[in-house]
């Protein structure tokens, strides 16, 4: 049967390519172990509940974006396109991973298992490139900000939300076609989702199609990570040397449209390396660190979109409050209007 297995929480001294290792909470030991299986039980609806959260709370931004004409800008375009890439791979992760924290059934078949993979690169080379996107935006806007209408024009919005997305899409199908053609040796993955290097770990040696996985990875890697976070560091490398020679309040204003940007790169890149050194050390890591990685990789970057863009960023704070006081009003019409309607009694 062309299923993996899951394994969170690895038992020492036991077979691992058991399904066995799966326990409940009712077949662990009493006392204290039965109150630290109650808190993980708690700690997975608390995941529910902040994987629930960020999507609403992204949906509405990305809402506000699409509503609002006054934010019909390359920077709000490319953040619109973002919170997109943040979804998918939240999406493409958690609703599984609940399902099998909060079941019995900890397995998925091959083929999902490669779905959840794909997407889930698709996420991780598409926040790269669309935040290089937006630093050039960045840059084009503070170090040439005559030319910026002329530059970031609606046909290279277009082309640069195009390769965006289409080069990750395509670059990533050709991984994932790869890695389904080695041969596995264990089905077992000490893991709370899929990803490629964790199925490559557990196929069966090195071949020579093994060997080219591995190269076409890094170059993906090298490519489409490594040179986008240089391009990143190199349009900041810049914009810090022009802001130099502003004036205090031109600085204030420059950083603070970089800021947001600024912040969720930090973040970003800090949860990628957390997820190189993860994939490595998968053998060596608790539980917990699992599941701490895990929500540091996939969960935490959606969720701090809709927070920082909504907190730091007063255009879209002022068009949501907008909104919000549109849609209270335009209740508060239809109830008003409900209780003003003439009631009318039949005399028998």
């Amino acid at each position: 049967m062309n299923e993996v297995v899951f394994t969170p929480q690895v038992q020492l001294g036991e077979d691992t390519s058991s399904p066995q290792l799966f326990q409940s909470c009712w077949d662990q030991r009493k006392g204290i172990a039965e109150l630290n299986c109650l808190l993980k039980d708690e700690q997975v609806y608390w995941f529910g509940f902040v994987y629930s959260v960020a999507t609403l709370a992204n949906i509405f931004i990305m809402l506000v974006i699409y509503l609002e004409s006054s934010l019909h800008k390359p920077m709000y375009i490319f953040l619109f396109n973002l919170i997109c890439s943040g979804l998918l791979g939240s999406s493409a992760v958690w609703p599984k991973v609940l399902s099998n924290l909060l079941t019995d059934w900890h397995t998925s078949s091959y083929e999902g298992c490669l779905l959840q993979v794909y997407l889930l690169s698709i996420y991780a080379v598409c926040t790269y490139s669309t935040l290089t996107v937006m630093a050039y935006d960045r840059y084009v806007s503070i170090c040439k900000p005559l030319q910026y209408h002329i530059i970031m024009n609606p046909s290279k919005i277009r082309m640069w939300l195009m390769l965006s997305n289409l080069v990750p899409v395509f670059s990533v199908a050709g991984q994932i076609y790869l890695t389904s053609r080695i041969p596995l040796c264990s089905r077992t993955l000490n893991k709370l989702f899929c990803d490629n290097l964790s199925i490559i770990n557990i196929s069966c040696g090195v071949g020579s199609l093994g060997i080219l996985s591995n190269v076409y990875g890094l170059l993906i890697i090298v490519c489409l990570s490594v040179f986008p976070t240089f391009l990143i560091v190199l349009s900041y490398v810049k914009i810090i040397s022009v802001s130099l020679k502003m004036s205090k309040n031109s600085q204030s204003k420059a950083l603070g449209t970089c800021l947001p940007h600024l912040i969720i790169f930090i973040n970003y890149s800090i949860a990628t390396v957390f997820s190189v050194i993860y994939n490595r050390l998968t053998v060596l890591m608790s539980s917990e660190m699992n599941v701490f990685i895990s929500f540091q990789v996939t969960l935490l970057p959606p969720l701090l979109h809709p927070v920082i863009y909504g907190v730091r960023t007063k255009e879209i704070r002022k068009c949501t409050v907008k909104i919000t006081q549109r849609l209270c009003a335009s209740t508060n019409c239809y109830f008003t209007s409900k209780l003003k309607e003439p009631k009318i009694f039949a005399i028998s």
